[in-house]
Formats: C-alpha cells, structure tokens, sequence
C-alpha cells in the first residue's frame, strides 16, 4: 500500500469512527456555541464594545472546543489496541498520524469555522470581518490540530493525561490565538489583516511540516 493510499484510507477510517460516535462531535459544537453566546449576556448590548471582544472570544472558545476533542484522537485506538496494529505497518508512522490529526480537523475545526460567522454576527461584525474571520480559522484551526496531535501522543497513556494535555498545548496555542483574533480585530479597525494571516500561513507550514514526525516518535514510545 503506497503513504498516499494508507493516508486517504486513515482519514476515512477516522471518519467513519467519528461519525458513529457523532455525539462526541457535538460536545464540542454545542461548548462553543454556548461560550460564544454567553458572552453577549453578560456584558450587556454594548455594540462597540461587543465588536471589540468578538474576535477575540470566538477564538478562544474555537481554542477551549478544540482541545475538548484532542483526547480522543489517538487515546481510542490505543485502548483497543489498532494503535500498535497501524504502527507495524510498513508505511511510516508519520503518515498514519498525518491522517488522523486531518480527520480530526475535518471533525472539529472545519465545523466551528462554519458556525463561527453566525455567531460572529451577534458581536456586531461586518462582513468583511467575518469573511477575514473565516481565513484565520481556516489557517489557525488545521495548525491547533497538528500542535494537539503532539501533546495528545505525549500524554497517551498517562495518568490524569487530558489535564496534562491541556497544560501542554495551550502555550503553544498562544501565537495561533494572537494572530488569529489580531487579524480579525485589524480589519474590524479598517485596517489590513495580511499581516497577521501571513503569520498564521507560516506558522500553519511549520507545524504541518514537523507535527506528524513528531507525534509519531512520542506515540511509539507511548505503545512501546
């Protein structure tokens, strides 16, 4: 089997698995729905002030939705065991966790940038805040997958491990969530976002480039 077949045949495993288990998926739906609603309530109806946090408070619930799903994308198979049967596959290791962490954004991250223009519209913003909204999450929502797929194969097996996951990843998620509310609030200002979108390119490049190289090495020591 060629890494570009076993590749395509992980994310569609994952996919699979996840949509039998699609209450699991809504969890982290519903969670950020309900951050990025509450918000509007208990500050009051203030419209300048509203579009002053809105980016900045749907990116962090995008952040807090996101880390809620990290658990189960490698803890599942490892419990059952297919963990070590996809690791003693020719294919490399770095390629079965390049599909999984890409199912896991299919699963998590592509369905919060939909719903995040809706509820951006609570917080007063234009639309070209809200188109600007979307290109951050779509470039800032694949590089906390890849980040969480590193702190969710170190704490594979380990005690109290989601506590520990979100210790470990929530700094790193800091520049993503800097750049990605930046961009949005620059151009909710009148100014240009480029700047900040590029940032989040490069970093998304990076991270796609030594995520799964890296997850991979902590997941077999993890099985091992």
């Amino acid at each position: 089997m060629s890494s570009a077949h076993f590749f395509a045949t992980i994310i569609r495993r994952d996919l699979l698995l996840a949509w039998q288990q699609r209450g699991d998926l809504l969890v982290g739906v519903v969670f950020f729905v309900l951050v990025a609603c509450l918000f509007p309530l208990a500050i009051g109806p203030e419209p300048k002030l509203l579009a002053r946090i809105g980016p900045g408070v749907l990116w962090v619930a995008a952040i807090l939705a996101n880390l809620l799903a990290l658990p189960r994308l490698f803890n599942n198979d490892w419990q059952d065991g297919s963990l070590e049967q996809l690791l003693i596959t020719p294919t490399p290791a770095s390629v079965m966790v390049a599909g999984k962490l890409t199912a896991h954004w299919l699963t998590t991250g592509v369905p919060l940038t939909l719903i995040a223009p809706l509820l951006g519209i609570q917080y007063g913003l234009e639309n070209d805040t809200l188109l600007t909204l979307i290109a951050s999450l779509l470039l800032g929502t694949p590089t906390l997958s890849a980040l969480g797929s590193i702190g969710a194969a170190l704490t594979l097996g380990v005690r109290q491990g989601e506590m520990l996951l979100a210790l470990l990843v929530l700094p790193l998620y800091a520049p993503v969530l800097i750049f990605g509310s930046g961009a949005v609030a620059a151009v909710a200002g009148g100014l240009s976002g480029m700047a900040e979108l590029s940032l989040l390119a490069a970093i998304l490049c990076a991270t796609l480039f030594l995520a799964p190289w890296l997850a991979a090495m902590a997941v077999k020591l993890a099985v091992e």
